[in-house]
């Protein structure tokens, strides 16, 4: 499953975010609480669900 911030940047597992430490294939559940949003910041918590 995806996960989306307000902002609109979507957090694919396939994917990751390795340029922040994220490597591809980490579930959302094993991204680290104190990682934020790449394009603003926002916390995890802000995430939801992507549809």
């Amino acid at each position: 499953m995806k996960y989306e911030c307000p902002c609109g940047y979507v957090y694919d597992p396939a994917l990751g975010d390795p340029e922040n430490g994220v490597a591809p294939g980490t579930a959302w559940e094993d991204v680290p609480e104190d990682w934020v949003c790449p394009t603003c910041g926002l916390g995890k918590d802000a995430f939801y669900p992507a549809e």
